[in-house]
């Protein structure tokens, strides 16, 4: 490509400079730092076009750039054992239902690669179903087992990576929740600590679902404890072989891990259950195994929550000692970044503090956080009801936040579904799409 500075208006000279930092992510700090002070010298230039097609971008000469400032401090990289992400922005986990028969297709590989190339950092995939018969209810959910799924993800992997992203599946086990009666196996119930589903309270699931889910069932066995978590194991072990960067682990919502966590799924008096350190035990022996599977080098990312399907109002823990009391033998387990799903990132966990989940998890176990929670969306209500959602920019807000050092990575889930280049536009100072719930239904 050849340009001159006569040649380019400033829409295309800032495009320019945007491409060339997304495509080949500069992470050194002498071009980092030239980029977002609005300053790019001659031999930056020089060291840039030595590195992409742009050939003779130097000959452009000093260029003043309006960069988008205040995100600076979410567009350095991070590094997390063996991975380095480029940027602190995630692509949160969001059931997609689009893979027949369990497979993830080219169209799923697509949508994926889509967000890569909107630049960024990590992608963490829908909820995957782990190598267990009664792990998901929907038939379209893709699994983590089978050599077409596999063959499948491994495409995904691919299309990810070539468009310069990273990528960790989220391993799905449902437990209470699962459905029978609409899964490919409606003769297998579902997986309960204790056999119960949990008290119901502010819950958004159909009458219909909760009289199919709520009948009591025999808790599980010991030895049905060992091959869930042998089966989590198994299901990390083949994503690394498909070339995933990490594994995640849906432990929040009312699924399985859960369920042993809360109170309210979990009456065992053995080592299953008890006190919060007991209720941690089975997610820190499922970490345990998948930590001896997948080695030391890959990272462990692990979403917990305090409220529920059953119950929006539940809580996980009433304190900060009892979160400590949950979390700290997960975090001595393996677990790397703690990912607490809430449904406002600014909104306070316990009362005297203005940390959010994911800052009380990054405080009491010193691993890393990721916040998430309507980033780039407004909503006409606080609580779990359903509300109007729209584009909004609320990243000030996120910005401070993270510069007051109370997270270390953001997950954006229906702001970057409703606009794969959700990213480029908050980095360029565009204005978001207005927000489409029908994306929702979609591959966009």
């Amino acid at each position: 490509m050849v340009a001159s500075s006569a040649s380019l208006g400033t829409f295309w000279t800032e495009r320019i400079i945007f491409e060339i930092w997304t495509n080949f992510r500069l992470d050194t700090s002498v071009g980092v730092r030239q980029l977002y002070s609005g300053r790019l010298t001659r031999s930056c230039l020089n060291t840039i076009s030595a590195r992409s097609d742009f050939v003779r971008l130097s000959e452009m000469g000093a260029l003043r750039v309006r960069s988008n400032h205040r995100l600076e401090p979410l567009l350095q990289s991070l590094s997390v054992r063996a991975l380095t992400v480029a940027n602190r922005f995630v692509m949160s986990p969001m059931t997609r239902e689009k893979s027949p028969g369990r497979v993830p297709g080219p169209d799923v590989a697509q949508y994926y690669r889509r967000r890569a190339e909107g630049k960024v950092g990590l992608i963490v995939t829908e909820g995957v179903a782990i190598d267990d018969p009664a792990a998901v209810d929907y038939h379209n959910v893709p699994a983590m087992h089978g050599e077409d799924a596999l063959a499948g993800w491994r495409h995904v992997v691919e299309q990810v990576h070539a468009a310069g992203g990273k990528i960790f599946p989220q391993l799905w086990h449902q437990g209470a929740m699962r459905d029978a009666a609409i899964s490919p196996w409606p003769e297998i119930g579902p997986r309960r600590p204790s056999g119960v589903v949990g008290p119901f309270g502010k819950a958004s699931l159909a009458a219909e679902v909760v009289a199919r889910i709520s009948p009591d069932t025999a808790p599980m066995t010991d030895s049905e404890i060992g091959d869930i978590i042998a089966a989590y194991g198994r299901s990390a072990k083949y994503a690394a072989t498909a070339g995933f960067d990490g594994i995640a682990i849906h432990g929040g919502h009312g699924y399985l891990p859960d369920n042993f966590l809360w109170h309210g799924t979990n009456h065992r008096v053995d080592r299953w259950g008890g006190d919060h350190r007991g209720r941690a035990t089975f997610v820190a022996e499922l970490v345990k195994e998948i930590r001896s599977r997948v080695g030391k080098e890959m990272p462990i990312l692990f979403r917990f929550s305090q409220w529920r399907m059953q119950d929006y109002a539940s809580r996980l823990a009433e304190t900060p000692t009892e979160l400590e009391q949950l979390l700290t033998p997960i975090a001595d387990a393996g677990v790397d970044i703690f990912d607490g799903s809430q449904r406002y990132f600014d909104t306070p966990m316990f009362e005297g503090s203005p940390l959010n989940l994911a800052g009380w998890a990054k405080k009491l176990t010193g691993k890393l956080g990721m916040t998430v929670g309507a980033v780039g969306l407004a909503e006409t209500r606080r609580d779990h009801a359903p509300g109007a959602s729209d584009a909004t920019d609320n990243l000030d807000r996120l910005v401070e936040r993270f510069e007051r050092g109370e997270f270390d990575l953001v997950a954006v889930g229906r702001a970057l579904l409703n606009d794969p280049d959700w990213l480029g536009k908050a980095i360029r100072g565009e204005p978001f799409l207005p927000f489409d719930a029908a994306n929702l239904a979609r591959l966009n």
